[in-house]
């Protein structure tokens, strides 16, 4: 006698709505915890990552000469006219503010230029660097320094020094060379350092003479006490 085959029955709850829901909730539940999970594993080693990025920056601009310590250890927020708050980073050595750094921008010919620029405390340019751009390759790029040296030209400059003629490049009357086939990008990298001098003219009271922080008191650890034998 032949054996007949008989199709698996299927539970009548997978064929309801309900399940079907269920299931699809789950997925998405195990989804997202997942990429919390891979996040939070990750998120200690990108902020460590940037907080590196930033320090190289600030110390191409600070020289070691005018601070000691860690460049990011103090930090002063200021609020501009416009509502936004502009992030100064303050160097000091033995408890005098000697410097301090910030970050200024402006549009160039395809976008924003960002610009990482330190400051004595007399408001003489210690360096300028830029921190990102879309400028046009092999032309804008020559703000960059491993490609060019034009944003040395910026050291020691302060602003009244030049006056406010001279902060434009030599086509436009001022002292600053231009690139050969690109005004637009060196005139909005002119105009962003001079704008971070303005900056700190008005702002360097609230700078120069920010109180140093009280050290963070921290409690010893207690000292295991050995049991007695």
């Amino acid at each position: 006698m032949a054996l007949q085959k008989t199709a698996a029955k299927i539970p009548s709850y997978r064929n309801r709505l309900s399940y079907h829901s269920m299931l699809l909730g789950g997925i998405g539940f195990l989804s997202g915890a997942a990429l919390v999970i891979a996040h939070v594993e990750t998120r200690g080693a990108i902020e460590h990552a940037l907080a590196e990025e930033q320090r190289a920056s600030l110390v191409q601009v600070i020289p070691v000469q005018h601070y000691e310590g860690n460049l990011l250890a103090e930090q002063l927020p200021i609020t501009l006219e416009t509502g936004e708050t502009k992030t100064v980073f303050i160097a000091r050595k033995d408890g005098m503010v000697m410097a301090a750094a910030f970050e200024v921008s402006e549009p160039g010919y395809s976008g924003d230029i960002r610009v990482i620029m330190g400051v004595d405390k007399n408001g003489e340019i210690l360096g300028v660097r830029t921190l990102s751009h879309t400028e046009t390759p092999g032309l804008g790029d020559k703000i960059e320094l491993a490609r060019n040296d034009w944003v040395l030209s910026f050291n020691g400059k302060s602003v009244n020094n030049p006056d406010d003629a001279g902060w434009a490049l030599q086509k436009d009357g001022g002292i600053f060379d231009q690139f050969t086939g690109a005004t637009i990008t060196p005139r909005a990298y002119v105009k962003a350092v001079k704008g971070g001098l303005d900056f700190f003219e008005q702002h360097k009271v609230q700078i120069i003479e920010k109180p140093m922080p009280e050290p963070v008191e921290v409690e010893p650890e207690p000292v295991p006490v050995k049991p007695k034998r």
